[in-house]
């Protein structure tokens, strides 16, 4: 059973600069998968074939493979888990039940929640640590402090962080049996 839990959480001051990176990547890897989808689909419909129908798999690899320098200090989950969501997007767009979802549109700094996923992050001796990037050594990188112990047990699955108002938000998810 998956159990959800959302905990404020309190980074220091060189984990909310990481945090507010992510915030921003997240957003550009939005886009750049928004605009790859988008662009997949064309070509499949003037093209007229359908193994050229842009999904998960397709575009993710697509945006690995034109990666940039600086890409390469950012977290590649939240890449995988920005295409994941622009998927799920798309297929309740298309889902005739769901007829109050629009079409995937692009992020703007201006009107933007920032939010971020991760599926690699762990908690360890009461904090949550997130998956540290290639090129970044231990000692800048920190756990972040949790204001209340999980209430569930079980496999850690997901941790999504979300800047509100007051602070900083983490969303564990679990399978708890």
């Amino acid at each position: 059973m998956i159990k959800t839990h959302q905990v404020k959480i309190e980074p220091n001051a060189h984990m909310t600069e990481v945090i507010e990176d992510l915030f921003n990547y997240r957003r550009y890897c939005w886009n750049q998968a928004l605009a790859t989808w988008n662009n997949m689909y064309d070509e499949s419909s003037i093209l007229d074939d359908k193994n050229l129908i842009p999904n998960n798999e397709k575009v993710r690899n697509e945006l690995v493979r034109n990666k940039q320098d600086w890409q390469y200090y950012r977290s590649a989950r939240v890449l995988q888990q920005t295409v994941n969501s622009l998927e799920k997007a798309w297929k309740n767009f298309w889902n005739p039940r769901m007829s109050s979802h629009g079409k995937p549109r692009f992020k703007s700094k201006k009107n933007y929640k920032p939010t971020f996923s991760t599926d690699r992050a762990r908690l360890a001796s009461g904090k949550l640590v997130l998956d540290k990037p290639r090129g970044i050594s231990k000692s800048v990188w920190y756990g972040i402090r949790l204001r209340e112990p999980p209430r569930f047990e079980g496999e850690f699955k997901l941790c999504t962080i979300t800047k509100k108002a007051d602070g900083y938000y983490a969303s564990l998810v679990f399978d708890t049996t």
